[in-house]
């Protein structure tokens, strides 16, 4: 059964960092494509970041690019995402997800797999 696993998450203040991990199993997630969503309170949920195989190409949201860090050490099934210069308006619930066909989409629709997500609160 394919399992995503995140933590890390926590309250911080504006300005400041964290860093989330996503881990898997189940699976040998090295071709899958990782990426991280978020859904803040009333929202719909959005793409933050992906990440293909063996860190083959990355793609950030307008929003996190230049902030936030997508990682994928290639000797572990954990997928990281550093947020630098938090803000509130970065507060929401962060989940992982997986692309079994490697793609680097920003669609929801592309994610076959999905953690239960863990919440990310930036006071001000």
């Amino acid at each position: 059964q394919v399992q995503l696993v995140e933590s890390g998450g926590g309250l911080v203040q504006a300005g400041g960092s964290m860093r989330l991990s996503c881990a898997a199993s189940g699976r040998t997630f090295s071709t899958y494509t990782m990426a991280w969503f978020r859904q803040a309170p009333g929202k719909e949920r959005e793409f933050v970041a992906a990440i293909r195989w063996r860190g083959a190409g990355t793609y950030y949201a307008d929003s996190v690019k230049g902030r936030f860090t997508i990682s994928r050490p290639n000797t572990e099934n954990t997928v990281y995402l550093q947020m630098n210069s938090l803000k509130p308006e970065d507060t929401a619930v962060y989940y992982c997800a997986a692309d079994s066909w490697g793609r680097l989409s920003p669609h929801r629709n592309a994610y076959n797999y999905w953690g239960q997500g863990t919440q990310v609160t930036v006071s001000s």
